[in-house]
């Protein structure tokens, strides 16, 4: 990259935060981050606890399209399906997705069982730089499907270690790593 191009900052963007099964709460990392970033929005859904992926993915869509200044997807678990499913119908320019702790729509043992019709995942590369942060030990997902889909989507994937489901359970409130990861990827944008 050229010196001379400007690195993007949030304020540039319109950062669209895409919780996943049940919503995030109000010590999750994604809460927080959108009640620090002036020009974050959540993408609202209907049925936190029961969702139906035409519906979890018609609400990012619309969220997209509706975005006035380039969009910054930051979907976390389930919210990564709904936006990746949503990708042949944004009609605004994505600059860029943060992709957290993405479950294994695929595999038949993961509960709740309706998470499965999120799935599978699409394997083409994506339209947009991204970066998938993925957990070695997540009860959603492994760490080698979260690695698979990252090399297919074309994404860089970012090793938290053991760290769960990279939420307020597995004591990911704060999160001062992910917040300086985002930080970076935004500069790169």
């Amino acid at each position: 990259m050229l010196a001379t191009c400007a690195a993007m900052k949030a304020k540039d963007a319109d950062i669209l935060i895409i919780p996943g099964y049940t919503n995030s709460g109000p010590d999750h990392w994604q809460t927080r981050w959108q009640a620090r970033l002036a020009t974050a929005r959540r993408v609202e859904q209907a049925e936190w606890s029961k969702p139906v992926r035409e519906d979890w993915v018609n609400r990012v869509v619309e969220a997209v399209n509706k975005a006035e200044k380039p969009v910054v997807l930051v979907a976390h678990s389930l919210g990564i399906a709904s936006a990746v499913h949503g990708i042949p119908h944004f009609r605004r320019k994505v600059a860029g997705a943060f992709f957290v702790a993405p479950p294994d729509v695929a595999n038949p043992k993961i509960r709740p069982k309706h998470l499965m019709t999120f799935g599978p995942y699409p394997r083409d590369p994506l339209p947009f730089p991204s970066i998938v942060v993925a957990s070695r030990n997540d009860h959603f997902g492994s760490f080698e499907q979260a690695e698979e889909i990252a090399a297919a989507w074309g994404s860089v994937l970012l090793d938290a270690g053991e760290a769960g489901h990279i939420n307020t359970e597995a004591g990911f409130g704060p999160w001062p790593e992910g917040t300086l990861a985002f930080a970076r990827f935004l500069s790169r944008l």
